[in-house]
């Protein structure tokens, strides 16, 4: 009886550590992974990148995001591609009050009041080195004093040059300090019509951003220093010879259109050898190398008795005002001017780090010289950062360009165009 009662006893011993066992060490087990699990998740911040990039350049900036991660464990960068709709996608997001942590920009009189400052973070972060950032950009980024982005990369304008082109004419290679006379005397020479050869490609639509370095080349402008006033300026007669030049290119038959509807670019006319020239940034360079085209790069002409100016097309990194994780946002913003980072986007921008430069040796490279050469003389403030309302005039400006283009007189389109654009200064 006490034997069997022992045996009982010690089955329901056995049966109670069983149970323990699975109940609390098991249990405990799956606890912990489920503990771990949801902890990770909820522990786990994603911070919301907006860019225009697509192709190649998306690749580049999935390949940061995962370096970044990779630095920073328990964050999530989710990319949001915009592509062509960035503009139209960022302004809903702001309006949604929902906009991504960090994104791209260029436009910031647009969208400067969604923006967080970040004059702050700049000046108790030593380890950004501001002093190696070319200074010139900060003025890309800047509205009322304040800066709203950290410069992440950057084009100026140059001038292209076909080598075998010049080569079959016997013309010499333009060299910096070139006039707009050498210039056109050249195209005029490199011209055969009858083979649809050209001197110098033509946009059919062109952006006055693009061509407002050399009107400021010509001592004219667009818009008065304060942003108050386009008359006299718009419509004065250095920025209407400015325009002219080209109308009269395409008239003489030593320049051609190119990239109108259902045409070729003028990247694709210049790699088919139809064009010896094409004024552009730095963006095609890298497509020409692989084409195989002979070709060099010059900086802009001058006009005679004045000093070359140059206009700067510039990314950078923002953080939206609305985002709850600012702190984060600006590591990304910090890491995406790195070294590390700029080099991975070499292809699509130039580096904005004097020291990257020395070191990979950009300004020993004659394609890529003429774009740091123009960078110091890009010292005068584009139009749409002067005045609020530009985008209004800007449309009358670029329709009485384009005329220019299809043959009618430079200071009669930018006459008509002052008038009617007038009324949108913006005078506060």
């Amino acid at each position: 009886m006490s034997n069997k009662r022992s045996m009982v006893t010690a089955l329901l011993l056995l049966i109670a550590l069983t149970v323990s066992a699975c109940g609390g060490g098991g249990g405990s087990a799956t606890n912990q992974g489920s503990e771990e699990g949801s902890g990770s998740k909820a522990t786990e911040k994603t911070l919301r990148f907006a860019t225009w990039d697509t192709g190649d350049s998306l690749k580049v900036q999935q390949d940061i995001a995962k370096l970044f991660e990779k630095q920073h464990p328990g964050v999530k960068v989710q990319i949001e591609p915009y592509a062509d709709g960035f503009d139209q996608k960022l302004a809903a997001s702001f309006g949604a009050g929902n906009p991504p942590d960090v994104m791209l920009m260029w436009d910031f009189p647009t969208y400067y009041t969604n923006l967080e400052p970040l004059d702050s973070f700049m000046s108790k972060d030593a380890s950004l080195k501001l002093d190696d950032i070319y200074e010139s950009l900060f003025n890309y980024v800047k509205v009322d004093g304040q800066t709203y982005g950290l410069p992440s990369g950057f084009t100026t304008r140059a001038l292209y040059y076909n080598k075998k082109m010049f080569d079959d004419a016997g013309v010499p290679y333009p060299k910096d300090g070139w006039t707009w006379d050498d210039f056109k005397a050249a195209a005029k020479k490199l011209s055969n019509p009858a083979k649809k050869q050209y001197g110098f490609g033509i946009r059919t639509s062109n952006d006055p951003y693009d061509l407002q370095g050399i009107v400021w080349s010509n001592g004219g402008s667009f818009v008065s220093a304060d942003g108050k006033d386009i008359e006299g300026q718009m419509n004065s007669p250095e920025t209407a010879q400015a325009i002219q030049q080209f109308g009269d290119m395409l008239k003489d038959g030593s320049a051609a259109l190119v990239g109108g509807k259902n045409q070729m670019s003028g990247d694709d006319v210049f790699k088919a050898g139809k064009i010896a020239m094409w004024e552009s940034g730095v963006w095609p360079l890298e497509g020409f190398k692989t084409a195989k085209v002979d070709f060099g790069t010059v900086e802009m002409p001058v006009f005679p008795g004045k000093p070359v100016k140059g206009i700067v097309a510039l990314s950078a990194i923002s953080v939206a005002k609305q985002s709850k994780q600012k702190d984060l946002a600006w590591e990304f913003t910090k890491f995406f001017v790195s070294n590390e980072v700029i080099k991975m986007r070499s292809n699509s921008d130039l580096p904005i780090r004097k020291s990257l430069v020395q070191e990979m040796k950009f300004d020993q490279n004659p394609l890529y010289l003429p774009f740091y050469n123009m960078l110091e003389r890009s010292d005068n403030t584009p139009s749409f950062l002067l005045n609020r309302n530009w985008k209004l005039v800007n449309r009358y400006l670029s329709t009485a360009i384009d005329s220019v283009m299809l043959g009618e007189n430079a200071q009669d389109a930018l006459n008509a165009a002052v008038k009617d654009a007038k009324k949108y200064i913006d005078k506060k």
